[in-house]
């Protein structure tokens, strides 16, 4: 189908395009005071660095050019690549289809209030089909940007539907095959405690199997309850500052801490919001396997949660989150093959019940939300696990009138483990 010849130039079109030039900082601003008045979102994080804050001027832009010469401008040159941005951007900020859709409602609402009286004063010696045809390019115009901002939104929302659903297949294939063997294993060591033949020291052995195990398939619970929050929508997720999601995750394990004489240290966290779900399951994981392996040769055995914030000059952030040990640390030779599923470093040496998954999880966990999941080997001997996730830059003032509350949230935590760290 051949393109249709451009129209003729009217004064009422180049008025209404340079009005629309002139007074695009207005309408912007219009724009970003509406928004903010429907939303959660700050000003500054509506459009959170200047580059995309002044995409809307340049969409107002193709408008205006899309006036002077009507074609496929809109729907295949830079305005519709700027709209598309503007869609990335309001999918990571969580913002449902219905509320892009209002945004660009009240959009189009600003421009024809701001053009309204430009239009009657160029359209006094302009016929009412001339006017009609101007206001329906405005129109054409507004939409065309709508669609290309809503649809790019839709792709990025599908392609994290089958991300989640994805992950989710992959998690409950890894948790079904660690039920089965620890509900396996604590129904032989039933079966077992059964037999009138055992010795003490073997019924003392089947006991611990089913205590070890019983507890293992509370972690394996704790995991299915975290991935199942994790499941919802990322964005729409159940956020808390970082010393509560850890003192949490102390708390599900503070049993088994006591029982093996490990004392589980929390420092001075930074106060920044994370994902409650991701937090506890990747420290549980890695506290689990601290205490597991913690060496029983030594008198103080102990386990230290820190974590870090860093930024980049472009303002990037990266919450780093570690656990560190004095346990009996890794073999070298066993290093690399750490974060595979069912692998277990000390299968053949430590007398452990685990299926090799814990690590795993929390690095799929991690990788999930942007991050990543490593370990370190101290020179002095115990490991360091670690994860990470992408941050915003916490407000100062915020960051310092909670610490205070924090401190004793984890005041609270250590007390009731029994062993408070020295200051």
């Amino acid at each position: 189908m051949s393109a249709s010849p451009p129209p003729e130039a009217s004064p009422l079109r180049s008025a209404l395009a340079a009005g629309l030039r002139a007074n695009r900082e207005v309408i912007v601003q219009r724009w970003l005071e509406r928004i903010s008045a429907r939303v959660t979102l700050k000003d500054d994080e509506i459009f959170p660095t200047d580059d995309l804050l002044n995409h809307v001027p340049l969409l107002l832009d193709g408008i205006a050019d899309y006036l002077d010469s009507p074609g496929d401008y809109l729907e295949s040159g830079p305005v519709t690549a700027k709209a598309m941005e503007l869609g990335a951007l309001r999918h990571s900020q969580g913002f449902d289809a219905y509320q892009i859709l209002k945004e660009h409602e009240i959009l189009g609402r600003i421009i024809y209030s701001t053009l309204r009286p430009i239009a009657e004063v160029a359209a006094a010696n302009t016929g009412p089909a001339e006017a009609l045809k101007c206001w329906e390019q405005v129109g054409q115009a507004v939409e065309l940007i709508m669609q290309a901002t809503i649809t790019h939104f839709l792709r990025l929302a599908a392609e994290g539907v089958s991300e989640r659903e994805d992950r989710l297949r992959r998690f409950n294939r890894l948790v079904a095959h660690e039920l089965k063997n620890r509900i396996g294993a604590v129904r032989g060591g039933a079966n077992m405690l059964q037999e009138t033949w055992l010795s003490e020291a073997e019924r003392a052995r089947f006991q611990r199997m089913i205590v070890e195990n019983a507890e293992g398939l509370q972690q394996v619970l704790m995991n299915l309850e975290a991935i199942s929050r994790l499941d919802v929508d990322a964005r729409q997720s159940r956020n808390v500052l970082l010393p509560h999601a850890a003192a949490e995750a102390v708390r599900q394990l503070r049993d088994s801490a006591q029982s093996k004489g490990v004392s589980v240290r929390l420092a001075d966290l930074p106060p920044v919001e994370v994902d409650a779900a991701a937090i506890e399951l990747c420290l549980t994981n890695f506290i689990s396997n601290a205490i597991k392996y913690s060496d029983a040769g030594k008198s103080d055995r102990w386990v230290n949660i820190t974590g870090e914030l860093f930024y980049s000059e472009e303002g990037t952030g990266e919450l780093i989150v570690r656990v560190t040990d004095n346990g009996i640390g890794i073999p070298v030779e066993r290093r690399d093959r750490l974060f595979q599923q069912f692998y277990r470093a000390h299968s053949e040496t430590v007398t452990a019940e685990g299926t090799g998954l814990g690590l795993s999880i929390a690095r799929e966990t991690a990788e999930s939300l942007g991050g990543r999941a490593w370990a370190e080997f101290p020179e002095e001997g115990g490991s360091v696990f670690a994860f990470s996730f992408p941050s915003r830059r916490v407000d100062d003032s915020a960051a310092a009138g909670t610490r205070r509350s924090e401190a004793a949230v984890l005041d609270a935590v250590r007390d009731e483990l029994g062993r408070r760290p020295a200051d």
